[in-house]
């Protein structure tokens, strides 16, 4: 029998356990602040630019942005305050080290959590920019409530914007691989109410794998409940399940993929391996609860119906499709209008290309996706130089929609129903495309940017 004390020090500790659900607590940046409110912070201590400099990498971070750009800009900002800093950067922590003569300063932060916000990271991206510029001249107080204002950005859409969001992009998707409007349709609201239920999941700070799994199977079914009232009422043709993947391609996480090999282009290895881990893991999730939603309702992966569209008719065709998919993609990463209006007429002629080298030429699907992708950023490099967004923030959505999702699933469904080698092949098929996409994107990188060629 447990002593009252014992009974009593226990229920403490579950009342602490319900108070603190998670493990990090907000950093009290301003406690940093030690010096004179009208001081310089090129004039401040080695702690309060060391926690400037932190501050901007936990930003960049927290947006979803890749390891050489969160060290780029600190990198800018330790400049600016005559320090020199080291950072070694995953995908959610990054520990970095300031030295100014014979001091040293070392710190390790963590994000709650991984995800993405365009909206944020251009906001971020031109502080840096100014800081560049007057940085010198501000106090430790200042920007710290700068960095508040630009932390506290929330997101720009409701949860039913970003399902109707997240049903565009996949109708769009499902038509560019080759759906009918029917499938479109029902790929529409079953990506809709997947991704309004991921939503409210996250918001409310729920475990990712719990989040990702109930999307993906609200999307499943809500395809297969309106195919089957179609079915029942209008005498459509069961072959229209061939779209139902279609409804669930808005979980695949291309930002962190693309950004993943983005990062082992330059060598930096601990980032780039946790973002790919990262990406598979949701890849990997997402595809087995398809899978055995999929087996639960009777539906099976198929080819889709052709479609009796001219080769001229289907160019019209993909451009306002490939321009609609990946607006709504753009949304969904909480990018304003006119950034995601961009990235979608970057995609409109990036992804177009792809489409196009595919059907009319012999060329593998691999190398017309890497020509999309160099077209994609090296149209980001140029738009960047008239509206001055983050070249991540354009390039990245626009060629998400060329991540071949659909393979994935094909990969992962005859795998698991032991068809070895039919899942091999959709694997492999599938592995080329991913490893294509962002060396599209170094290399216009490279021939664009001579901080990143060198």
């Amino acid at each position: 029998m447990k002593s009252s004390d014992e009974i009593k020090k226990a229920r403490k500790r579950a009342e602490m356990r319900k108070k603190f659900t998670s493990p990090h607590i907000d950093i009290p940046w301003h406690d940093y602040e030690v010096s004179d409110s009208g001081k310089a912070a090129v004039d401040a201590s080695l702690r309060e630019k060391s926690s400037i400099i932190g501050r901007v990498g936990y930003i960049m971070l927290s947006c979803g942005t890749g390891a050489w750009r969160v060290r780029n800009s600190m990198s800018i900002a330790a400049h600016v305050l005559g320090v020199t800093c080291r950072a070694d950067i995953g995908l959610v922590s990054l520990e970095y080290t300031c030295m100014c003569g014979s001091d040293i300063d070392t710190q390790t932060l963590t994000l709650p959590s991984t995800g993405v916000d365009t909206r944020k990271l251009s906001l971020i991206e031109d502080f840096v920019i100014e800081f560049e510029e007057k940085g010198s001249t501000m106090s430790v107080g200042q920007i710290h409530t700068e960095l508040d204002n630009i932390q506290k950005c929330g997101g720009l859409y409701s949860v039913l914007s970003v399902g109707l969001a997240a049903g565009l992009a996949c109708a769009a998707f499902c038509f560019l691989l080759g759906g009918a409007p029917i499938e479109m349709i029902c790929s529409f609201f079953g990506a809709a109410a997947g991704n309004m239920v991921r939503r409210k999941m996250t918001d409310r700070h729920i475990h990712f794998f719990a989040g990702t799994a109930a999307g993906v199977a609200a999307a499943c079914l809500v395809y297969f409940c309106i195919i089957r009232c179609l079915e029942t009422f209008t005498g459509v043709s069961v072959s229209y399940e061939a779209g139902y993947i279609c409804a669930m391609l808005f979980i695949i996480p291309g930002f962190p993929f693309i950004t993943s090999g983005i990062d082992l282009s330059k060598l930096d290895m601990r980032s780039g391996i946790e973002r790919l881990l990262y990406a598979l893991m949701i890849i990997l999730l997402a595809t087995l609860v398809a899978w055995l939603t999929a087996a639960a309702i009777g539906f099976r992966p198929a080819d889709f119906a052709p479609l009796d569209l001219s080769a001229g008719m289907l160019f019209l065709l993909r451009m306002p499709a490939s321009f609609c998919g990946v607006y709504g993609f753009s949304i969904m990463f909480n990018s304003p209008r006119k950034m995601a209006a961009a990235a979608g007429l970057i995609s409109a002629i990036a992804n177009t290309l792809r489409l196009e080298l595919v059907s009319l030429t012999p060329m593998p699907g691999a190398a017309a996706a890497f020509i999309g992708a160099l077209a994609a950023g090296l149209l980001a490099s140029l738009i960047k130089k008239y509206l001055g967004y983050p070249r991540i923030s354009l390039t990245v959505p626009s060629i998400v929609i060329m991540v071949p999702g659909l393979y994935m699933y094909r990969a992962v469904y005859n795998i698991g129903m032991t068809s070895i080698t039919t899942g091999a092949y959709w694997f492999t098929s599938a592995m080329l495309i991913v490893i294509a996409l962002p060396l599209g994107l170094v290399f216009a990188r490279i021939f664009t940017d001579a901080r990143f060629r060198h």
